[in-house]
């Protein structure tokens, strides 16, 4: 199944005192990396959000059918300056399955898709 997974996020006060130099120092020695050591499972876009929002700065629109790929992907990311230094704090997460009543409706359909204790019979 594909997994959309909605990662919100603040970019705090002291990421915002950085020069756009550092910034994008930032992002390209320790963000980029990260991303790129994913990309072969998970795809990534990034959206501006606080001139239309207050409760987070920014997002991120992952897709991905490995959750421990997301998992890891995140716990590497905690482990960069940007995380651990407070620059950004993570926010809200949504997931979703993309069109998972489709995948539902095939599994079922072939009755070998449910797993053990779904209440299904097989």
């Amino acid at each position: 199944m594909k997994y959309c997974i909605v990662l919100t996020y603040t970019l705090t006060p002291r990421w915002l005192a950085l020069s756009r130099e550092e910034r994008n120092r930032m992002r390209t020695t320790h963000i980029e990396p990260v991303f790129a050591q994913y990309a072969d499972r998970i795809t990534a876009r990034f959206f501006d959000a606080e001139a239309f929002n207050g409760g987070f700065s920014d997002f991120a629109v992952l897709e991905t059918e490995d959750l421990g790929a997301y998992y890891f992907l995140v716990e590497a990311l905690r482990d960069t300056p940007l995380i651990s230094d407070g620059h950004l704090v993570l926010g809200e997460v949504l997931i979703g399955v993309r069109d998972g009543f489709q995948e539902y409706e095939r599994a079922r359909a072939r009755r070998d898709g449910f797993p053990r204790g779904s209440g299904v019979k097989q």
